[in-house]
């Protein structure tokens, strides 16, 4: 057991986190993590929660790497991957006490303590509340990839006594920036201005996002890319749909899960009837509105859900929309995209909203569609108004038939919006309609890049530059 805890806190002997894991560049939300863990005069732990392969364990040992650069003295510092054979039928406060006998002597005892992959603990929550309570001198922090199931119980058990923190994949700013491209293509102060390397290289780079870039070691490492099918599906999907989901909600029937996902990922940001996809594969409709709950809580799908031309909800809604959360796991699952392929318009919607997934807020993003037409995205404010409304498009070809954006003028003009956004393949430019509505045109690329890098760096403020098209 002490060898084990040695083996996982190297930095007791050398003052370092591991340099395999040191020259892996952090993810952007190291800095938002790390003053909640900084923040040792509060009594309450950190809980970090996430989809699996995003990074979280990483985002542990930088974490653990700045506390070490902070001064905090490497004996203090205690890191526990509770998921190691080695700790079964162990509790945590078993675990502490076994910490506080492996460790080197520390001048002020412990002051952090890390665990990984908490979730495989039975009733890690009751555990971890009872250690806040009655160790003030220690930070808990804790990660876990049952998303779902951690925060259900972290509200339940931890209220006043847990911080929950969500990292999720990654958003198309933190892939160009882990790829060290983010003085190639400029800050976008001025979205609608010249991209210094060009809309060619920023597109290339887009696509290979929707192929490649939601997980950290996927973007960054070759040897992955290569098979992204074996990591995605093997690691990421069927963990999930084959041991978390199941272990959390009883479910028994796996591949009736498994053909639900696979449908809803092959089709995603089209609209679902739940009906229709009951009466294909033969289960009950109750059973596929409670399977597209439960992904949605795994942090796999979002659903989106449909409004009338007057921007008022349905109050029984037979149908919505689904998207990916993260646009390559289409990729891994099925076949990458090429930038002209007949999918990209399907995915650069998918890859917009999965950058509004990242914000830490109720972003109250529908569609609308009528009997008529359809807009891809509208914001609605507090009072269920339209803030702004947006279509999605690959194609360059509305800048020059601006009547193809007959749905979205309409609907802007019934709701009083002074300007509307679309997206283009790679045309940026504003122009008047004769309506008198300022139409918006921006690279898709564009947009997904600076909705990224801004919702990361307004966290709890965001601005409105560019996020939205007035």
């Amino acid at each position: 057991m002490i060898a084990r805890l040695g083996a996982e806190n190297p930095w007791w002997r050398t003052a370092a986190i591991s340099a395999q894991i040191e020259r892996w560049p952090p993810r952007a939300y190291l800095q938002l993590f790390l003053p909640l863990v900084r923040l040792t005069d509060l009594r309450r732990a950190v809980v970090l929660m996430g989809p699996r392969r995003v990074g979280k364990t990483f985002l542990l040992h930088h974490t653990i790497s700045k506390l070490l650069t902070d001064g905090v003295h490497p004996g203090s510092i205690a890191y526990i991957s509770v998921d190691h054979p080695l700790y079964t039928g162990l509790s945590l406060e078993d675990l502490v006490a076994h910490v506080e006998q492996a460790v080197p002597v520390a001048p002020n005892g412990l002051s952090h303590i890390f665990f990984d992959e908490i979730q495989y603990l039975r009733d890690w929550e009751v555990h971890l509340k009872v250690l806040v309570d009655s160790r003030p001198d220690v930070k808990f922090i804790a990660s876990g990839s049952a998303a779902a199931a951690l925060k259900l119980k972290s509200q339940e058990s931890g209220a006043g006594r847990f911080t929950n923190f969500m990292l999720p994949p990654l958003t198309f700013y933190e892939y160009i920036v882990l790829l060290g491209l983010e003085s190639r293509f400029g800050g976008f102060d001025d979205p609608f201005g010249e991209i210094p390397a060009g809309i060619g290289a920023l597109n290339m780079r887009f696509v290979d996002y929707l192929n490649f870039g939601g997980y950290p070691e996927l973007a960054l490492s070759s040897e992955i890319r290569a098979d992204p099918s074996r990591f995605v599906k093997s690691d990421i999907v069927d963990k999930v749909l084959l041991r978390d989901l199941p272990s959390l909600y009883g479910i028994s029937d796996i591949q009736e899960l498994n053909y639900l996902f696979t449908t809803l990922a092959f089709n995603t940001a089209q609209e679902v009837a739940p009906a229709r996809l009951a009466e294909n594969s033969g289960v009950a409709s109750p059973t596929i509105k409670k399977y597209i709950d439960y992904l949605e809580a795994a942090f796999l799908i979002k659903v989106v859900h449909k409004l009338k031309r007057n921007a008022r909800r349905f109050q029984r809604a037979r149908t919505f929309k689904v998207y990916l959360t993260n646009p390559s796991m289409r990729a891994a699952l099925f076949a990458a995209v090429e930038e002209d392929s007949q999918l990209m318009g399907a995915l650069a919607e998918t890859a917009i909203f999965a950058q509004w997934f990242h914000a830490d807020y109720d972003t109250h993003l529908h569609y609308a569609r009528w009997q008529s037409g359809e807009v891809d995205i509208v914001q609605l404010d507090h009072d269920q108004k339209p803030l702004w409304a947006a279509e999605v498009k690959w194609s360059d070809r509305p800048v020059k038939h601006p009547g193809e954006l007959r749905s979205l003028l309409t609907f802007a003009q019934e709701h009083g919006l002074a300007s509307v956004l679309c997206t283009t393949r790679t045309r940026s430019l504003r122009v008047r309609h004769g309506t008198g509505i300022e139409l918006r045109f921006l690279p898709a690329s564009v947009w997904a890049y600076v909705l990224g890098r801004n919702i990361i760096a307004n966290k709890g403020g965001l601005s409105a530059h560019v996020l939205e098209p007035s």
